[in-house]
């Protein structure tokens, strides 16, 4: 039996030059909030900070776990 095009499961994201990009509503539900949240530990980490290797220092680690996360959601949910 075959099955229709719309009832196939569709890829959230898409692999894009060694990237993902989002390719389905699931995909934009993960990714907006996923940029919300880098650009808040931007925001937060250059709060009350004297150089730019403070604020650095700050941002690495959120923005490095965040992505090993999305990555690891996105590469899951690839065709």
């Amino acid at each position: 039996m075959k099955k229709s095009k719309s009832s196939k499961n569709k890829a959230w994201y898409v692999s894009v030059r060694g990237s993902y990009l989002p390719n389905s509503w699931q995909g934009w539900l993960l990714y907006v909030p996923f940029v919300a949240f880098l650009l808040y530990a931007m925001s937060h980490s250059m709060q009350n900070k004297h150089s730019l290797s403070d604020v650095l220092f700050g941002i690495f680690p959120q923005w490095v776990a965040a992505a090993v996360v999305m990555t690891w959601i996105a590469k899951s949910k690839t065709k």
